[in-house]
């Protein structure tokens, strides 16, 4: 057996920061000091002896691999981002038995001050489609033990997979009880992050309902590489979330708040060049800091899109739509159709196009940040709308679609749509966060024809975990809007077959090769760390027809 470490160290810090909102227009914000004490990173002070008190993880299985990750913290001084701590010694081992009977793969490697004392080590030489177990060492303290799965091989018959799905985890606005239901379930293969596992705004900007449940670190607006690096720790720290990290291998890609608000290669709508330093230096440092943060093995340096696969069932492209899009759209004027902007960068784009083409798997799914689907709002009415676009983070006046997600790259959209359609690549699923709704949709190739316009693939997009939806911005009961709003937005897009506007939840992917299924649950109460769990809806598309249907069981 052999084992590898890889780590990512690039960017440079900041030296100031400026409150921002989330909205379009935004009033130029005052140059202020770095506050929060870095020691409000840690809900304890640790002790002298070596502690993990961030958990383990493991992420980006393969077949014959899996990375895992850890966190030391060596001395009381050492916390996330303080840049103090003593070169420490990290071991780790994995066995195929919880006990560690078996033991399959050791090694070792000293944590710094330089990765902020966090350990990655590349497993390699493991079997395919097996459990294994794994924990780390250091000065005589164990880490807790996970559990992680590697991916079946390349050539092998599945007859199933299970994943988790999850998005949009803000920490002020409550806890992360999805977490807590996915670990219980202990039938996962594996789940994917599909962004926002970070929120970056100041303490007090973005809660629930505008109130802090429990109160981020550092309380300012994350700028520096300091500050990302503590609020990686302190969301690490989050009993619910070190649960799930402990059952089941993560695959996970950015969004927006692991920068700024509603990011693009250039620049922010949450980002003032000059009063918060450099974007490229911002960017720099939130990357390094995510990358030292998250069991994520980077294909190309800086990104996060690549490719997994499981056996012949299904391939995963996981996509990065923030490092290279350009800037978003200011209104829904011709310029969203603009052959010259685009949302995955050239070389993405052909990347992604060439793997759903060669693919001989049953299953093409795709890791989407931001949804894909049409999606036109203009003919809700003003009480919704303007509720809608800020939620959105439009112009709140006369706009009609999203120009954060593809709607405002239609060039990039169609191209490739086309491109299924053209090659006839059967069962593409899209999985989708962001949005902080939960979506069924067909994916046409002309929204303004559908359905007479054929569907070339199948979108679900699950709502946010804690994030505030539209009922949330609208301070109404829960339900309320989504019973207005969810007919009227299929009356004008009927590709979509179901939406729910108001809950905050997860979803539970399930795949044969007859059909993908997702099954939505959702949560009884964000601000109550005890919050249950129940199953709300399930949708599924069935192997050659490119379109959802409802079914009325969960798997």
């Amino acid at each position: 057996m052999t084992s590898r470490l890889r780590s990512t160290n690039s960017g440079d810090a900041l030296n100031s920061r400026a409150p921002r909102r989330r909205t379009v227009v935004k009033a130029v914000a005052a140059t202020a000091v770095l506050a929060a004490p870095l020691a409000a990173a840690l809900p304890a002070r640790a002790a002298e002896a070596p502690v993990f008190l961030h958990g383990v993880a493991s992420g980006d299985p393969l077949p014959d691999g899996i990375l895992l990750w850890t966190r030391v913290t060596p001395t009381s001084q050492a916390i996330p981002g303080s840049g103090l701590g003593p070169d420490t010694e990290v071991s780790w081992t994995v066995a195929r038995d919880k006990a560690f009977t078996s033991v399959v793969a050791t090694g070792s490697t000293v944590a710094t001050a330089a990765t902020d004392h966090t350990v990655k080590a590349d497993i390699r030489g493991l079997q395919p489609a097996t459990d294994y177990w794994f924990r780390f060492s250091s000065g005589g303290t164990d880490s807790p033990v996970a559990r992680t799965r590697t991916t079946p091989a390349a050539d092998a018959s599945v007859a199933g997979l299970r994943f988790g799905v999850v998005s949009c985890a803000n920490w002020e606005a409550g806890y992360f009880s999805a977490y807590r239901h996915l670990a219980a379930r202990g039938d996962l293969d594996a789940w994917l992050h599909l962004g926002d596992y970070i929120y970056e705004y100041k303490s007090g900007e973005y809660g629930t309902r505008g109130t802090v449940v429990r109160p981020h670190a550092p309380a300012n607006e994350i700028l520096t590489l300091a500050d990302y690096r503590t609020r990686h720790g302190r969301y690490k720290t989050d009993p619910d979330l070190q649960a799930l990290h402990h059952k089941a291998p993560v695959v996970a890609i950015w969004d927006d708040h692991e920068f700024a608000d509603n990011s693009w290669s250039g620049g922010a709508v949450n980002h003032t060049e000059g009063a918060e330093g450099t974007w490229s230096a911002r960017q720099a440092a939130a990357k390094q800091a995510y990358f030292e943060w998250m069991p994520v093995r980077p294909a190309i340096a800086g990104t996060t899109y690549r490719r997994l696969r499981f056996g012949k069932l299904a391939d995963l492209a996981l996509l990065d739509l923030r490092s290279f899009r350009s800037q978003q759209a200011s209104t829904a004027s011709g310029s969203v159709d603009d052959p010259d902007r685009t949302i995955t960068g050239r070389a993405q784009l052909d990347w992604l196009k060439s793997g759903l083409k060669s693919s001989d798997t049953t299953w093409r799914l795709v890791g989407n940040s931001v949804m894909i689907s049409p999606f036109a709002v203009g003919s809700l009415s003003a009480d919704l709308l303007k509720p809608l676009a800020k939620l959105l983070g439009l112009p709140q006046e006369g706009i009609a679609v999203n120009t954060d997600q593809w709607d405002g790259y239609t060039d990039d959209r169609r191209e490739l749509l086309a491109h299924l359609r053209s090659n006839a690549i059967r069962n593409t699923v899209f999985l989708t966060g962001d949005i902080h709704m939960a979506w069924a949709n067909d994916v046409p190739v002309d929204a303004g024809t559908y359905p007479l316009s054929p569907s070339a693939a199948t979108e679900f997009v699950v709502t946010s975990m804690t994030s505030d939806n539209l009922d949330d911005i609208v301070k109404v009961p829960e339900g309320v809007v989504s019973a207005v709003a969810s007919p009227i937005i299929r009356a004008a897009n009927r590709h979509v077959h179901w939406v729910d506007t108001d809950r905050h939840g997860y979803g539970v992917l399930d795949i044969t090769a007859d059909r993908a299924q997702m099954d939505y649950y959702v949560l009884s109460d964000r601000t109550n760390p005890n919050a249950t769990s129940s199953w709300a809806r399930s949708y599924r598309t069935r192997s050659g027809t490119q379109t959802v249907e409802r079914t009325y069981d969960p798997v």
